[in-house]
């Protein structure tokens, strides 16, 4: 069985799953993989490298013919060019988060672009679609990464914004499987985004120590920082982690430490090791397009297994 639904139109996709946007992460190693197996591989610009960005954008032509995305992270790209920037290099289908949509949403639809911005609340949702966005990523406070400080779970936000506007959404936070993209579709989604799962996925290029520890990790193995600061962030629990929580005080971003060093040099306490609770149900490292097929079959077995009991 296959998907037919506004996402998949609009986004040129045979599956309606998306790859969350993680700094350093989502390049084209990762992006293609996701574009290759039917999904939406994203670029990122969180990371505030932007000729590293070009250069991943061009290898993305050379390893996928398939449709790909951008996100532009606006806390993170201050770059005032970042919209030409975006519409130069020939990308069709653009992420905006961390910031407010009417910031750049009139200028990449004007530049032929296709517009989701991500909101974690409903006020937020409103705003974006009052600006002519195309579609939502609503993401829950269960997700990875920069969250908002009063976060929301996917089961209270998803169906909340469905009943408030008619764009397509792309749920975010708590998706990781066919089952879970079942209860979002039933809550009012066309299509999920995937974060932690891909962080883990065989072709992330991150280190096996990160994606062993997310393998690893329970269901209560996240921490949520900076509940009174900006941004908020969940992550993986880790001394370091496990330490700002006990220290409201202090913004957990002025500890953050490096990267990279966390990302690709497979230091655990080197910084915050971003991810959702979704760590707590990843039982194995898998290849991209595995972890897709899984997905769209589980979703119809799921589906087709409720309406035979029930209907």
């Amino acid at each position: 069985m296959k998907f037919k639904n506004r996402v998949t139109e609009m986004l040129g996709v045979e599956l309606p799953i998306v790859q969350a946007p993680m700094g350093w992460i989502a390049r084209s190693q990762l992006a293609s993989a996701v574009s290759n197996a039917g999904g939406m591989g994203i670029i990122e610009t969180s990371s505030g490298e932007l000729d590293a960005i070009k250069v991943e954008i061009k290898k993305m032509r050379d390893l996928t013919d398939k449709p790909f995305g951008v996100n532009i992270a606006q806390a993170f790209v201050r770059d005032p060019n970042i919209v030409q920037f975006v519409i130069d290099q020939g990308i069709k289908f653009v992420t905006t988060s961390a910031g407010s949509p009417m910031k750049y949403t009139a200028d990449l639809k004007a530049g032929g672009l296709m517009v989701f911005h991500v909101v974690p609340t409903l006020s937020a949702a409103l705003k974006a679609v009052a600006a002519g966005v195309d579609g939502l990523i609503v993401e829950g406070g269960e997700g990875g990464g920069f969250k908002n400080p009063n976060d929301v779970a996917s089961m209270v936000l998803l169906p909340l914004v469905r009943s408030k506007v008619d764009v397509p959404i792309i749920a975010a936070g708590g998706f990781i499987d066919g089952k879970t993209m079942a209860a979002a579709f039933s809550l009012g989604a066309e299509g999920i985004q995937m974060g932690t799962r891909m962080v883990s996925a065989a072709e992330s290029p991150v280190h096996d120590n990160w994606k062993n520890a997310i393998v690893d990790a329970k269901e209560t193995g996240t921490v949520f920082l900076n509940k009174f600061h900006s941004p908020a962030l969940r992550a993986l629990r880790t001394e370091r982690t496990s330490r700002l929580e006990r220290d409201p005080e202090t913004n957990a971003m002025s500890e953050f430490g490096s990267a990279l060093d966390l990302y690709f040099g497979g230091d655990m306490e080197a910084a915050i090791p971003l991810s959702g609770q979704v760590a707590g149900r990843i039982e194995s490292v898998k290849p991209v397009a595995e972890i897709l097929a899984e997905t769209q079959a589980e979703f119809f077995e799921t589906i087709n297994s409720l309406a035979g009991s029930y209907l």
